[in-house]
């Protein structure tokens, strides 16, 4: 199985810019957000992934970790760590824009350690790769997300079925505009209930996020959270399932 084709499912994510014509921004998820995940490959458990959404002063801090099974450890190990820094915007729920992104991967053999770093007066963002000791800049447009925030902020749009939103991501190479369909409203049952669900289908171009060789779907609860409870791939041999299985993305009690 090849590294893009594993625990990156989660964070696989997507971004959106504002269109002509589209609707308010929705009430969106509670902060601080925790979700638990167990990944699958062809129904076998493979790894499990944790995403966090914490307020930290006039920052949101959001935290994506995924680590391979033990059984899988000796053949394929990963721990993964991806973090993202967002100002704070308006109104009080919007997931803001990103200030730093940094990933800390280790994947079979492969090892990687940087950072993107952005500049929104100059729109430039500013890539160092730790291990090569190699530094680029590039332009990026103002509603420019990276790989992890970038969900985030999507769940905060309302979604039409049979609507396309085309989205600005940059994965640490190269900014990709990416077209996300939304496919259909579906109520599914997991081990942790029964959900109402929206269904959406990003068209991901990224090499370095995930293979263009299979499918990504996304189930979302239909509803002003939009919490992933299920994500699914098809790859080269197989399937890859990311399940919701606890956390704490519930509103808080008054």
């Amino acid at each position: 199985m090849r590294k893009q084709n594993f625990l990156f499912i989660i964070a696989v994510l997507i971004t959106a810019l504002f269109l002509p014509g589209l609707a308010a921004i929705s009430a969106a998820f509670p902060i601080p957000e925790r979700l638990e995940f167990e990944l699958s490959y062809t129904g076998i458990t493979a790894g499990h992934a944790v995403q966090e959404v914490k307020q930290e002063g006039t920052e949101i801090h959001i935290i994506s970790t995924a680590r391979s099974a033990d059984w899988l450890r000796f053949f394929f190990p990963v721990d993964d760590r991806i973090e993202s820094f967002l100002t704070s915007g308006s109104p009080p729920l919007f997931i803001g824009t990103p200030r730093l992104y940094q990933e800390k991967k280790h994947e079979g053999r492969t090892i990687t350690n940087r950072e993107a770093r952005f500049d929104r007066q100059k729109l430039e963002v500013t890539t160092v790769d730790h291990l090569n000791k190699s530094e680029k800049r590039q332009a990026i447009t103002k509603r420019t997300y990276d790989s992890l925030s970038s969900f985030f902020y999507f769940r905060t749009i309302p979604l039409q079925v049979g609507t396309s939103y085309f989205i600005d991501i940059y994965d640490c190479n190269r900014l990709w505009n990416t077209e996300v369909k939304v496919l259909r409203r579906e109520e599914i049952v997991l081990p942790m209930g029964r959900f109402k669900t929206i269904v959406i289908h990003p068209l991901l171009k990224s090499e370095g996020i995930f293979s263009r060789t299979g499918d990504l779907f996304i189930w979302l609860t239909d509803d002003d959270r939009r919490i992933p409870v299920q994500m699914k791939s098809s790859v080269i041999i197989g399937s890859i399932t990311a399940t919701l299985t606890g956390g704490s993305y519930w509103p808080p009690k008054k």
